[in-house]
């Protein structure tokens, strides 16, 4: 035989028709046990595989979630689609995956499509900024869709499930704040992004609630080489006091702040309390170990299926978001008496 076997070949084999074939592969009941088995044993032989593209698009159920990676800032990204693939294969569902860099909205619309046209039961769109969700507001694809690290959904169709940014640099400054400091420098990510906007939005009220407290903004991009670069800044200009304590706005930055720092002669905590964000890989592994704010990459993925799953039995779009945790090590302390 030199095509890959059919149906039809497996119901000659079998001596039964092309309908029992089909009733066994869908565990019809109808099928006599000892019929099944002369079936099962003839698809045994042949080597036998279905159709599963053909079958999705006759019946619209494919057992695939779509997931569209929607923005070029997605730090970590492997972590969530960890959790997504896990929480899906688990549900008995595939994970297909397609990407949307910005553009218009057709262009998003024609990537949504894409992946309906595949008989996705599900999107899931992981979002870095608000072009991508505004994209999606007057998005229809007819199945359930849920935005991934998204802000604030405008369409009432689409599920958001987000970590919680904002708390999370509330929880920054209020450990500092705690610790006795009062002057306090944000270095922004790219505020391009929803991830970085909120966690403004955290430092700001975080810094309303310390009486006495008083700081600056000072916009970086997510990247190493934006803190260093905003850590010289800081020290070298003149005219300016030197803050007692920065919130970098990801481990990254304050990579590059440490870096900086070394060079410069300025000692963390002993100087300056340094806080980051993401909870990276060898963060506890820094000189000092960095304090920062640990977020569950992994259970965003995973709660993002879960949501799909429940709003394919019928359930109402639902917003969730997930409360990130501190995690001190040595690069906080008290400021110096004289600071």
């Amino acid at each position: 035989m030199n095509r890959a076997p059919g149906m039809v070949d497996v119901a000659r084999e079998a001596g039964v028709s092309h309908v029992t074939v089909s009733r066994v592969l869908n565990n019809h009941p109808s099928v006599r046990p000892e019929t099944r088995a002369r079936v099962e044993a003839a698809i045994e032989k042949l080597g036998y595989r279905r159709n599963s593209v053909a079958r999705a698009l006759k019946s619209r159920r494919s057992s695939t979630i779509g997931v569209v990676l929607a923005g070029t800032e997605l730090y970590e990204l492997p972590r969530i689609l960890r959790g997504v693939q896990t929480a899906a294969q688990r549900a008995g569902y595939w994970v297909n995956l397609a990407s949307w860099q910005g553009g218009t909205t057709v262009d998003l619309t024609e990537t949504l499509q894409r992946l309906t046209d595949q008989a996705v039961e599900a999107v899931a769109v992981i979002a870095d900024r608000p072009m991508a969700v505004d994209a999606l507001t007057g998005v229809v694809t007819g199945v359930p869709m849920t935005v991934i690290m998204s802000g604030n959904v405008p369409n009432p169709d689409l599920g958001f499930v987000e970590l919680d940014q904002e708390l999370g640099a509330r929880l920054a400054v209020r450990h500092l704040a705690g610790l006795g400091h009062r002057h306090i420098v944000h270095l922004t990510g790219s505020l391009r992004t929803f991830d970085a906007r909120a966690r403004v939005e955290g430092w700001r009220a975080g810094m309303k609630e310390t009486p006495g407290a008083r700081g600056e903004l000072l916009e970086g991009d997510f990247t190493g080489n934006s803190g260093y670069r905003l850590a010289h800044y800081l020290v070298t200009r003149e005219g300016h006091e030197r803050p007692t304590a920065i919130f970098a706005g990801n481990d990254q930055m304050a990579m590059g702040v440490l870096a900086a720092f070394a060079e410069l002669g300025v000692k963390v905590p002993g100087d300056v309390s340094l806080v980051g964000f993401d909870d990276i890989a060898g963060a506890a592994y820094l000189v000092p170990a960095l304090t920062t704010v640990r977020q569950d990459f992994v259970t965003l993925g995973a709660r993002s299926i879960e949501q799909l799953l429940r709003m394919m039995q019928g359930e109402p779009a639902s917003s969730e978001r997930i409360a990130p945790e501190l995690i001190v090590r040595r690069s906080t302390a008290p400021p110096r008496p004289s600071a």
